[in-house]
């Protein structure tokens, strides 16, 4: 089975960045869809960035485009989630999720889910 095991998260002011992992189960698996989505109190857990391990083609919600960057560190077996520019709104916690196939973006389609880890932006 898929194991996802997130790192990176914590608490930075407004226009700081951070850096999140997600290790996968020793290796990247090819003909996967791996992705970072968040949730916040109040709200639904809603994708943030997706990429395609064979594929490539990284995809990002309208929110973080041109702050937020996903790549696959292959050599490190890890999904990685550059985060710069933070803004308050992107406080929530953010999940590593894979699925076999095709990229989505519900949150339905991911069967693969990392327990979290906490990002917190203060004003």
């Amino acid at each position: 089975q898929v194991q996802l095991v997130e790192s990176g998260g914590g608490s930075v002011q407004a226009g700081g960045s951070l850096k999140l992992s997600c290790a996968a189960s020793g290796y990247i698996r090819s003909r996967y869809c791996m992705g970072w989505f968040r949730q916040a109190p109040g709200k639904e857990r809603e994708g943030v960035a997706i990429i395609h391990t064979d594929v490539g083609s990284p995809a990002y919600a309208d929110s973080v485009k041109g702050r937020f960057t996903i790549s696959l560190d292959r050599a490190k077996n890890t999904l990685n989630l550059q985060m710069n520019s933070l803004k308050p709104e992107d406080t929530a916690r953010f999940y590593c999720a894979a699925k076999f196939g095709s990229c989505t973006w519900s949150r339905y389609d991911y069967n693969y889910w990392g327990q979290g880890t906490q990002v917190t932006v203060s004003s």
